[in-house]
Parts: C-alpha cells; structure tokens; sequence
C-alpha cells in the first residue's frame, strides 16, 4: 500500500483499507485468520477492526471471539506496535449498552481479550438513547485519560446525538468523537449522505465506512442464476433484485473493463472518494480475497468514472 493517512483528529495513522474482523471465528477459522492478516499486513495494511460482539451470532460463540483470534496473532506475530486495532462497545451479551459502568467493563474485556494494554480506537458500536451522551463521553474520557485507549468513535449513532456528544466534548474539555463508522456503499448512500454526513464534515470526523462492499455483492460475484459459498450470500443477493443494484453492478463492470481493475478495488474506491472517507471497511475469508481490496491504494479513478458510479447508485 501507499502511505499511511491520518486519522482526523485521533492521532492516528491508518492505512487506506480498513480490515474487517467481523469474520473472525465465524466463516474464518484460527488457521484462515492469522493467514488474513499475514497477508494484509504483508501487503502495508495496518488498520485492523473488529467489536467485542464479533461473533455472537455464530452457533455456539459468546462474542469476544474476533478480539481473542486478533490477540492471539498480535502475540504471535510480535507487531502489536505496529497495528492500529480498533473495537467497539454495546452489543456484547455480557455488556449490552453504554452506561459507564458497562463501557468501563467491556474495556477491560476487550483490552484483556486482545491481549494488549492499550485500544487505539474504541467506538460506541449503537447508540444507547437511555443513557445521556454526558454519561458515555466521560466515561471514554476516562478510559483515554487512564490510558486504556488512545482515541475514541461512533457507531450508529444519528446526527442529533453526535452533535450533542461533540457539544459536550468541546465544552467540558473531554476526549471528543474523531471517527465515525457509518453503514455507507454504492447501494447504500441515505445511510450516511446527508445530515450526519453534514454533522461529520462540519467537525472535522473521519469515516470509516462498514459494509464497504455491501455483504460482497459489490464484489460482482453475486449474478442472475449464480449460487455463492458465503453467510452472507442472501443479504448481497437481494441486491440483484433492485434497479439500482442492476445499474450500480452495470456501472462497475464499465469502469473495471476501463481499468483492468477488480469490480471490489473500484467500489471501494468510489467510496474512498467520498467526502469525510478516509479508510473504507471491508472482510476477507481468505489471503486470495486481499488482492483486489489492497489495490485501492494503486487504483485512479477519473471524474467521468465517478460521475458514472454516483449515478447508476443515486
């Protein structure tokens, strides 16, 4: 990859893709981990996210799983200094929500889990309205102060609630939000363009897009009468069956041929050409999907290429 950017105002320098840990310990073994992020460390990666609910869902996990096979490759591998890792708060079974004292709990779950003494970017991954935003911005506050973590971000979270948490932040004099991780793609764009992409830009927030490439539809692999190998093939499938899913997929087939690039590469490019986007999120289950997601760095997209993207997705 090309060189690192800074993360806003987090201190933070990242690379241009951010990897996905939410298929760690769910479609991807212990064995395929650590070969993802051999490869994606390999090829200059360094941004690496997960959250402590990754991955509950999978029969027989209790979360935590993603933060434990990314701690145990730090330790392997020897690098933690080199890694940026990011997780979240709020969805866990045993930490659900975002008082202080669970936010302060899931920490110290995280951080032992990760086997590291310190979170470099730790977000509020939903919103918890029954908790005032003073409540949860001190307690990040804290946790940066003591420092456990080095920057904080938002999750899920409207414009309302994160304008009153920068508003605190600013007038109390605490750690503020510098990264957002909104759900934002091709066919996904009212998810984040608008007020809280407004909200975003007006205090200077960076974002980190999640569902970059939108389940893997936006891959390309996903076509009328064609059968994928994944968990998440029914979410990305659906999008088969929309107009905009048709022209979008239409639009990225034009511009790869134009390029000889990969149909994932320029999705994700679009979408590191959008304002605020700083480091779009995607998964791997294997070393052979990296290629196409590093390249981003490599790959120039021209006005008219854009121009076509943005309208086969509006």
């Amino acid at each position: 990859m090309t060189s690192l950017r800074s993360l806003a105002s987090s201190g933070l320098e990242v690379s241009p893709l951010a990897l996905g840990g939410n298929v760690f310990g769910w479609t991807t073994d212990r064995s395929d981990t650590f070969a993802v992020l051999d490869a994606y460390t390999a090829g200059g990666g360094n941004f690496i996210d997960t959250a402590d609910s990754y991955s509950v869902w999978a029969e027989g996990n209790r979360g935590g799983e993603s933060e434990t096979l990314i701690g145990e490759w730090l330790t392997a591998r020897g690098n933690r200094s080199e890694i940026v890792v990011a997780t979240k708060v709020g969805a866990h079974p045993e930490y659900k929500g975002l008082s202080a004292a669970t936010v302060k709990a899931a920490a110290e779950a995280s951080l032992k889990r990760l086997n590291t003494d310190c979170i470099d970017l730790y977000y509020t991954h939903f919103d918890d309205p029954s908790v005032p935003v003073e409540e949860i911005v001190t307690a990040l506050d804290e946790l940066v102060r003591a420092g456990k973590v080095r920057a904080v971000g938002a999750s899920n979270l409207t414009p309302e609630r994160l304008q009153e948490s920068i508003d605190f932040s600013e007038r109390e004099g605490l750690a503020r939000y510098s990264v957002l991780q909104p759900h934002y793609n091709l066919v996904s764009r009212d998810t984040y363009e608008g007020a809280l992409q407004d909200t975003a830009a007006r205090a200077g927030i960076a974002a980190v897009p999640y569902f970059g490439l939108a389940s893997g539809f936006l891959t390309g692999k996903y076509r009328p009468g064609t059968t994928v190998d994944s968990g998440r093939s029914g979410t990305a499938a659906a999008h088969l069956e929309t107009e905009r899913g048709r022209r979008v997929l239409a639009a990225l087939d034009t511009v790869a041929a134009d390029l000889n690039a990969e149909i994932a590469t320029v999705a994700l490019g679009w979408l590191a050409s959008r304002p605020t986007v700083t480091a779009p999120l995607a998964s791997a289950r294997t070393p052979e999907q990296l290629p196409a997601l590093l390249a981003i760095a490599d790959l120039e997209l021209t006005e008219a290429h854009l121009d076509l993207l943005t309208e086969a997705s509006g």
